[in-house]
């Protein structure tokens, strides 16, 4: 019997888009990670950005470039999986029961959420200890879960955290958080949910500064992945989310 690890049935079925896009960044190695994605430039503010799980994919890369030029900060994605060991495409979308079982063994294993957001935590007071004085993370499907993850982590130096259509999300995530927080769902999580974290997050002394946004005419990794930027409508909510993820930052990390 298989062990479902992640119960969100289109984070476990969309396939992700084939895009061409010319990164602006390079990899590196930096903390604990072999491998890195870093773009922008910035002494003082960073962004880390924790992709889902097909890893490196255009239509991220180019999304990290954007909120690196956007918000004038160093973006750093670090490789939580490790080279070869992201979510075989090929099995995407799952069509045997092999297929099924090993997306949720991914998920119980080097996909786990609970370790990876140890060592986002870690590497996010790596950064204060270089000198960055202001943090924030924003994760995509799986990447959302860990981030939020990492935000409840006590003594953690986040101090804004957004999350676009994650996977494994409750409202009770959203409880025991105290920094601020964007928000951005689509139509293949649940709206309740959402309500309910946005009507939590509206009762926290930090409200002013969250922002959110169900995206009821998109589907799960439109903004990353799985987005098709050659469709008009998902290209223009594409820029819509980012767009209002710079806004967030700007705002919940008073870059201005």
């Amino acid at each position: 019997m298989t062990t479902v690890h992640n119960p969100n049935k289109a984070c476990c079925s969309i396939p992700p888009v084939q895009a061409e896009y010319t990164a602006k960044g390079t990899y590196k190695s930096h903390g604990a990670f072999d491998r890195a994605y870093v773009t922008g430039d910035n002494s003082e503010t960073a962004l880390i950005i924790v992709y889902d799980i097909f890893g490196y994919f255009p239509q991220t890369l180019q999304g990290a470039d954007i909120l690196a030029k956007t918000l004038g900060v160093q973006v750093f994605m670090p490789d939580f999986f490790g080279e070869g060991n992201t979510f075989d495409i090929k099995k995407f979308p799952p069509k045997t029961d092999q297929d099924k079982k090993d997306i949720q063994d991914f998920f119980g294993g080097v996909g786990s959420p609970p370790p990876a957001a140890t060592r986002l935590v870690d590497f996010a007071h790596g950064l204060k200890r270089e000198g960055f004085k202001k943090i924030g993370a924003l994760g995509y499907c799986w990447g959302g879960k860990v981030v939020i993850m990492g935000a409840l982590t006590e003594g953690n130096p986040l101090d804004a955290i957004s999350i676009v259509h994650p996977a494994m999300i409750s409202s009770k995530d959203a409880e025991g958080l105290s920094v601020p927080s964007g928000i951005y769902f689509s139509k293949d999580e649940s709206r309740e949910e959402f309500d309910k974290i946005v009507d939590v997050l509206s009762k926290k002394s930090f409200s002013a500064k969250v922002d959110s946004k169900y995206y009821s005419n998109m589907f799960h990794g439109w903004a990353a992945a799985r987005g098709n930027l050659s469709d008009p409508e998902n290209k223009r909510e594409y820029e819509d989310l980012y767009s209002r993820a710079a806004a967030f930052f700007t705002n919940a990390l008073a870059l201005v």
